[in-house]
């Protein structure tokens, strides 16, 4: 395939991201629905190998899915207006800390089970697929910010909310779990690093990661929005960049020190937002990052629809297939509905809603380059069959849901049912 049709293919696939987004909205159909499949058009119809499939190239897979995440995590952290308090973030605690190990070790029962997979195997399994990824199905994000001083999300729209702040956390939660099955792969007995990973790759680098993010957000949105230096108040200048700058900054130096850096791009954003809620300036930093973030997200759509029709699903199985299905439908609703059970913030429609959105994506994408790329995984075909069915499943059935559904609750919380 020579450089002319792949600038071809892209330059379609882009023109498709643009135009779609404005084409479906209101319409049961997403952009990154269209995307994909053009993608795998994309790899019948154009001759010649495969350059770009992420089993030959995990490494660049891993770092092209890594800055699209990093964008994405600065895009939802800015869009969410809500205080960040215990209470009011009730919704998800329940869902990072009940849900999401549940969900892990479903996947990885059934992997080890049904698959056949090893036992680190099988973690990693469930590690991957266990962020979410609320960008592939933008009906159920809060709203951007309108730079008109109401951004913030309704109190009782907690749905869109619980899946956002979910998404913005669960990325850097997953790859605790990520290193455990890299750890059962390559570290020896358990004994001998068990120790390690409980305090350094569970607890450690997920507290340098959040104190580094949330104090360094501050710090950047008192100079943008308060600095004694007119020169360093970034929001009388209007300069968007400054996302960028923020989002790289923050992401480099916690990455330096040993932190993870998927978590303080988060609250590094959600602290920038805090400084300064209602100003216009969120709105132009937001616009940015949703631009960028669109083109990574539905660039890596059509790279991996392209890798699909060229073999990525060769290794495919049904068991597979049942493990991929099983998260969709089964395992994720059920382990969500359990962590929000009681939960006052939701009544019970809302809480299925939540329940049933738990969109897989690029997150998973970018963990399963990463492992690839970081240890021998004999595995690693099988795998990948297995996750990217999970991310077209998901990619299909929540495309098409997102817009009723949401449209639906938005209906009955304007117009509540007669008792």
């Amino acid at each position: 395939m020579g450089p002319e049709v792949v600038y071809l293919v892209i330059g379609v696939g882009l023109l498709l991201a643009t135009v779609m987004p404005h084409v479906l909205r209101h319409r049961a159909l997403s952009a990154p629905m269209v995307v994909l499949s053009f993608g795998i058009v994309a790899g019948v119809v154009v001759p010649g190998e495969d350059p770009i499939s992420p089993v030959l190239n995990a490494r660049a897979t891993a770092h092209l899915a890594e800055l699209c995440v990093i964008v994405s995590l600065m895009g939802v952290g800015l869009a969410i207006d809500r205080p960040l308090h215990w209470r009011t973030w009730a919704p998800t605690w329940r869902l990072l800390a009940v849900a999401m190990p549940l969900c892990i070790a479903g996947v990885a029962l059934l992997g080890w089970w049904a698959m056949g997979l090893t036992v680190a195997g099988a973690v990693l399994l469930g590690a991957v697929l266990a962020p979410t990824d609320p960008v592939l199905a933008s009906a159920v994000q809060v709203p951007p910010p309108t730079g008109e001083g109401d951004a913030m999300v309704p109190e009782e729209d907690v749905v869109r909310f619980a899946l956002t702040s979910e998404a913005g956390l669960n990325d850097a939660l997953a790859f605790p779990f990520v290193y455990l099955g890299l750890f059962l792969l390559g570290r020896g007995p358990i004994d001998d690093w068990l120790t390690q990973w409980v305090l350094w790759s569970l607890l450690g680098k997920l507290a340098v990661g959040a104190v580094v993010g949330w104090f360094a957000g501050l710090g950047l949105g008192r100079m943008a929005f308060r600095g004694s230096i007119r020169t360093l108040r970034l929001a009388e200048i209007g300069n968007p960049l400054f996302a960028l700058a923020a989002t790289f900054a923050v992401y480099g130096l916690t990455e330096l020190i040993g932190g993870y850096g998927f978590i303080a791009v988060f609250a590094a954003a959600v602290g920038m937002r805090s400084v300064e809620r209602g100003h216009g300036y969120h709105k132009e930093l937001h616009q940015l990052i949703e631009h960028l973030e669109t083109i990574l997200t539905l660039g890596i759509l059509l790279l991996l629809g392209a890798a699909m029709s060229a073999g990525l699903l060769l290794e495919l199985s049904w068991t597979s297939v049942a493990v991929g299905t099983a998260l969709v439908f089964v395992i994720r609703p059920l382990c969500a509905w359990i962590s929000l059970w009681g939960s006052t913030e939701l009544v019970g429609h809302e809480r299925f809603a939540v329940a049933a959105f738990g969109v897989r994506g690029i997150g998973s994408v970018y963990y399963l380059a990463y492992a690839l790329s970081s240890e021998y995984v004999a595995e690693g075909l099988e795998l990948w069959g297995v996750v990217t069915f999970t991310i077209v499943l998901s990619v299909i059935v929540h495309g098409i849901a997102a817009t009723p559904v949401m449209r639906w609750l938005d209906d009955r919380r304007v117009s509540p049912p007669k008792a």
